[in-house]
């Protein structure tokens, strides 16, 4: 299967990857960044390309990887062709690509991606959708290919899983940022807090998040809680201790 990449960022370049790894053709790689586009390129032996009118008309898959705020006006520029067009993102719609192409879908992986790590496709959750049947049929195959768990799921379903995702990935590593920030105050490294956050990680695997929960706020522990906020200097910091202590204590109830 032929493939073009609109993007090399960091899923597009895990993704790209994997692809060339399972012997896809991976063409041409676009980028309004010549360093960016040059280098994924070169890692997939594909061509890099800046101009977004001179990606190739007779790709079997152009994979839209980019900002959610660019997927259509890029899409509205590519040259026509009969491939199916796809993008990775979670909460956009699938019928983005509606007024330019008949064949398109979504292939969104629940995964994050950084430049350093190499995560295991097969245990990731992969989300599908396609605007007709045969469209769905070549994204269960080349899904199929990078991971053991693809389901077929609606746009308006994989917004809440997008939703779930902030939460459970980008929040909780602003939480380490911010206890980095505490630790860095008794002069104490952050890896000590590692085992804390394996084993929180670990606990939910065989627990519910409801019954695994633990500290002041679940205990409504006021004494606690009161000295932690006078203790925290940042207002927007302090608050957010605040209000997620209110809504466990809430939610536990």
């Amino acid at each position: 299967m032929k493939v073009v990449f609109i993007g090399a960022g960091n899923v597009a370049t895990h993704l790209a990857v994997k692809l060339y790894e399972h012997s896809f053709d991976i063409a041409q790689v676009y980028s309004r960044t010549p360093e960016s586009a040059s280098l994924l390129a070169s890692l997939v032996h594909a061509a890099p390309v800046t101009d977004i009118a001179s990606v190739t008309g007779d790709a079997d898959l152009y994979i839209f990887s980019v900002k959610d705020s660019v997927i259509e006006s890029l899409a509205s520029k590519l040259p026509r062709n009969k491939g199916i067009w796809i993008h990775t993102a979670g909460s956009v719609p699938l019928d983005v690509f509606g007024k330019f192409t008949s064949r398109y879908g979504v292939l969104y992986p629940f995964q994050t991606f950084s430049k350093y790590r190499s995560p295991d496709w097969r245990d990731i959750a992969v989300f599908i959708e396609a605007s007709d049947a045969g469209s769905l049929s070549a994204l269960q195959a080349v899904a199929r290919q990078l991971s053991d768990k693809v389901s077929v799921l609606s746009s308006g379903d994989r917004k809440y899983v997008h939703l779930a995702g902030v939460f459970v990935c980008n929040f909780t590593n602003h939480m380490y940022a911010l206890s980095k920030l505490f630790l860095e105050k008794a002069n104490l490294p952050f890896d000590i807090a590692l085992p804390l956050i394996d084993e929180t990680a670990l606990k939910v695997r065989s627990l519910t998040p409801e019954k695994a929960q633990t500290g002041p706020a679940i205990r409504h522990d006021e004494n606690v809680i009161g000295r932690h906020l006078e203790m925290i200097e940042d207002e927007k910091t302090r608050e957010i201790y605040r209000l997620i202590s209110e809504n466990i204590h809430k939610m536990s109830r």
